[in-house]
């Protein structure tokens, strides 16, 4: 019998999840990362030593969501390039249109492994307040109070035309 410090990692079978219900639902998956030297991404796009990674499969080439790795091939600013993204340096699977999805923190013991010095500090702390290994991002709604924990970031609100009556 197995015991849970002896199971493997959820964290691969939800972001496959995740992925799959994104897709399923005609949602774009994104996936947040900790671009330390771990990680394969290209450099020029990494803020306060975070990548944020469309998944789609319209977005990538040989995507692979293995157990270990995130592999794919994609263009960045018309230039192909290879990423290669170690599942524990994924910080969150979410969907673009809604923010829904789920939030990994990453422990203390992988951030003095490689986490970039300059990179935040709250990018490698859990959440304030997290109970689990993970974390769901709810989706939020007018008359939240500010005790729910932080929304990956969404795209900015478009507003919605409107006609102007001309005499």
């Amino acid at each position: 019998m197995m015991n849970a410090l002896e199971a493997t990692s959820s964290r691969p079978y939800l972001i496959r999840a995740l992925h799959e219900w994104c897709t399923d639902n005609g949602l774009t998956p994104f996936i947040a990362v900790l671009a330390d030297d771990t990680v394969q991404v290209p450099r020029e796009y990494v803020q306060n030593g975070e990548i944020v990674l469309n998944i789609g499969i319209d977005a990538t080439g040989a995507l692979k969501l293995g157990n270990e790795y995130i592999e794919f091939k994609a263009r960045f600013g018309g230039v192909p390039r290879e990423i290669m993204v170690p599942i524990d340096r994924v910080l969150a699977i979410y969907a673009r249109e809604n923010g829904q999805g789920m939030a990994f923190p990453v422990s203390v013991s992988d951030e003095a492994d490689g986490a970039d010095e300059g990179a935040d500090a709250a990018l490698a702390e859990p959440a304030a307040g997290a109970r689990s290994p993970m974390q769901l991002v709810p989706q939020s709604h007018p008359g939240d109070d500010g005790d729910a924990p932080p929304e990956p970031p969404s795209p900015p609100k478009r507003q919605r035309p409107a006609l102007k009556v001309v005499k």
